[in-house]
């Protein structure tokens, strides 16, 4: 039982809800531009055309270097604008927004927290490895384990131009099977990494002690900008690298990690589980995963393969994982890639008697 006492909320002014709303501000004018009006276009496209472009897998060199040079211009071209939209949000986070109000909203360890988290992430619709550094700035403000993993699942996974793109392009039946599993994948694994999480999370009396007293005061009592650029030089380069370092090396490996195929590849388990594994690590674009997927079944691919491949591509990546390796433990980031893969492998046996 909590015995903590509970302390009214420092006062406020209108001056401190400034910080707040430039953040709030900040992200409608990002995402807008980086995400919310190019999916609206891009909806209409998909509903005309029933596709939204090639897979970018598709004629890939054979030799290493050349595939990871590649694949790693094709992707950094797609993701760039989100990138640092990321980095931008997850740097903000950590000096716009109080303390205290991330810890109200995303500070206890419960299904409330974890579900409020995967419905903050709605609006962003990032990728994985873009969702990131969002993620890393939540943590670093000690937002709880499963709202922090929710938020970041739910970006790729639950996007909602995303599901509507995948219901012109393969059928509403895709799309609805993806918002199921989704919403497994999305809540189930957040709350079972949280489990796993609380003997090191911080003591639930002190988070509730911190919501309830309003933001501590800083010790870091240098002007704004400052403050801001140190934060921002810090995620960047605790992300940034590693991220293009593994990038160019799983543009490498895709002349491995993807058979070639063809109407062999039927629905057994071991073509299941396999691409669930290599989509879970694999990293793509967001809703690259429709026209990978369009391409594959196109040549003959069972339709089990492909929804594992369908789940598990965007849901979180290698990247992503080692971007947040600071933010999780790695019993924490285990775990969720354990889960990603069995959701994704059960999502391609489902689809083999549903679809």
């Amino acid at each position: 039982m909590n015995s903590s006492p509970s302390l009214p909320s420092a006062p406020r002014g209108a001056s401190a809800w400034v910080k707040p709303l430039l953040f709030v501000l900040v992200a409608a004018i990002g995402l807008y531009y980086v995400k919310w009006s190019p999916y609206y276009l891009k909806s209409f496209v998909a509903a005309d055309k029933h596709s939204i472009g090639g897979s970018i897998l598709a004629n890939a060199p054979t030799a290493p270097w050349s595939a990871a040079l590649e694949y790693a211009g094709v992707y950094f071209l797609a993701i760039w604008k989100a990138a640092v939209l990321g980095v931008l949000l997850g740097s903000l986070v950590q000096v716009l927004v109080p303390r205290d109000w991330l810890l109200r909203v995303f500070g206890q360890a419960g299904l409330g927290s974890t579900l409020r988290g995967g419905l903050f992430a709605l609006p962003g619709m990032m990728c994985s490895c873009c969702a990131a550094p969002v993620v890393a700035g939540m943590r670093r403000q000690q937002v709880s384990v499963g709202a922090a993993l929710a938020f970041w699942i739910a970006n790729p996974v639950l996007n909602p131009a995303t599901l509507v793109f995948m219901g012109f392009v393969l059928g509403w039946d895709f799309a609805a099977l993806r918002l199921v599993a989704g919403l497994l994948l999305v809540v189930g694994v957040s709350l079972i990494a949280q489990r796993v999480a609380q003997a090191d999370a911080l003591p639930q009396a002190t988070v509730d002690a911190v919501a309830a007293a309003g933001d501590l005061p800083s010790e870091d009592d240098r002007p704004f900008l400052l403050r801001w650029g140190a934060k921002l030089w810090q995620l960047f380069w605790s992300t940034m690298p590693i991220y293009i370092v593994v990038v160019l090396a799983l543009g490498a490996a895709r002349v491995w990690l993807f058979p070639q195929v063809d109407a062999s590849m039927g629905n057994s388990l071991g073509s299941i589980v396999a691409l669930a594994v290599v989509g879970t690590l694999f990293v793509i674009p967001t809703a690259a995963e429709i026209p990978i997927v369009q391409s594959m079944l196109s040549l003959g691919m069972g339709v089990g393969p492909a929804v594992a491949l369908l789940m598990t591509l965007p849901s979180i990546s290698l990247p992503s994982l080692l971007m947040l390796r600071q933010s999780f433990t790695p019993r924490v980031l285990m775990t969720v890639t354990l889960l990603t893969m069995v959701i994704g492998a059960a999502s391609g046996l489902a689809a083999v008697a549903l679809l």
